[in-house]
Formats: C-alpha cells, structure tokens, sequence
C-alpha cells in the first residue's frame, strides 16, 4: 500500500529481456535501498514491483507480461527518470490517499495549460478508469496523489502546484504522452458493487451506464 506521495526521482540503469518474456529493471536511486529486504514493494511510476535484487544506490525488479501490457513501463528505456515511493509503514501518515499500485490503465495527456505557477494538465481516462472520476475526487497519475478539478465524460484535469512541479516529472509531460492511472480505491468498490446490483454484467463505458438517480438508487435497494 502507498500513498502516492513521491519519495525520489529514479533512473532507468538497466532494461533486460528475459526467457521468460518478461523484462529486469535495474534502477539507480538515492533512496536507502538496503532497507527494503528482497520481495518487498516498491512503486515506480505508479506500479507496485518486487525488489529481486538490490546493491548501493539500486535495486532490480521484474515485469511480467501484464505489467508489460497494462502499464507505461514497457516503453521505458535506460536513462529514463521514474517516480519512486516506498510501501506505507503502519502508523506513517497518511499524506495523499490510499494507493495500492494496481495501475487500471493508461491514459494520455491532451492538453497543457499554465496556470500563474501552476500547470494544469487535461488526461484523457480509458473506459474502464472514467466511472472513477469525481471532481474533487482522487486520482493516481504515475504514482503521483492529485486532485480531480474537472470531469467532462472520459477527460479529467488536474491542477500541478509548483512544489508538484519541483518534485516530480509531471511537468514535462508533453500532449499525446503517456501515464500510469489508478482510480481510487473507494470509488472502485462502490462502482462495481452498485453496477452488480443494477444488474450489469460488467462495468459499462460512461456513456452506456445507468444514470444513478434517486429514483433508480430506491429501486435497487439502495436508499
């Protein structure tokens, strides 16, 4: 579990293929990796790994085939800058919200906008990240814990505060690039229970959900 709070800004220091189809990442950081027994979690850029190897200043984690297709770590390449966060100790505080790692899908960047010192930066969310979405809500943008300002059907914007600016890449995110989304925990839970009870077999496309009405939330039981 993480909180979306970004620790350190590593380095890409090795990206190998392996038998198995999958692909070692070797990571350079100035995080004290020698804390982190092998087989514990670390996120990057969003995404909960498991450190199979670690040295001074480094540790190595393994993709699978999902991450490889789920995620933006496939399109890394040495020299790239990830974000990096620890797990969440029990008792640390709770800085962002509660992030689990579990990247739901990719989404794009589609336009920039400076704000005074701030940058807000407008995402288009895949289906399936989209019924997350609350203005005012959380979102996870690799690894990243920000604050939904807007929602208009499957974009969303969110607004990077200078000391965000400072510490993460965010701010260089081009239009057309592409990030890490994870929709918030609760929001998840309570979209798939209410679309079961509704009757749906699976989380539909925002346009092709039932609209949750008062009406409609007193027939199913809801209220």
């Amino acid at each position: 579990m993480f909180t979306g709070i970004i620790e350190a800004t590593g380095q890409v220091a090795s990206f190998d293929s392996q038998p198995t189809g999958g692909v070692r990442l070797g990571v350079s950081t100035s995080l004290p990796v020698q804390e982190l027994p092998l087989g514990a979690s670390i996120a990057v850029d969003g995404v909960c790994l498991t450190v199979v190897e670690r040295g001074p200043g480094r540790f190595a984690a393994d993709l699978g085939p999902e991450t490889l297709a789920c995620t933006t770590l496939g399109n890394l390449s040495v020299g790239a800058a990830v974000h990096l966060e620890r797990p969440l100790r029990l008792g640390d505080a709770l800085g962002g919200h509660l992030v689990a790692g579990h990247v739901d899908g990719v989404g794009a960047v589609v336009a920039r906008r400076p704000v005074g010192e701030a940058l807000e930066l407008e995402i288009a969310a895949p289906a399936v990240v989209a019924p997350t979405l609350v203005p005012k809500g959380s979102i996870t943008v690799d690894g990243v814990s920000l604050t939904v300002n807007k929602v208009e059907g499957d974009r969303f914007s969110v607004m990077l505060i200078p000391h965000t600016l400072s510490v993460t890449r965010l701010g260089e995110k081009a239009e057309g690039a592409r990030v890490n989304l994870e929709g918030d925990l609760i929001a998840k839970h309570v979209d798939r229970l209410v679309t079961a009870r509704l009757g749906a077999a699976a989380p539909a496309a925002p346009a092709e959900r039932p609209g949750l009405t008062l009406e409609t939330l007193k027939k199913n039981g809801f209220v």
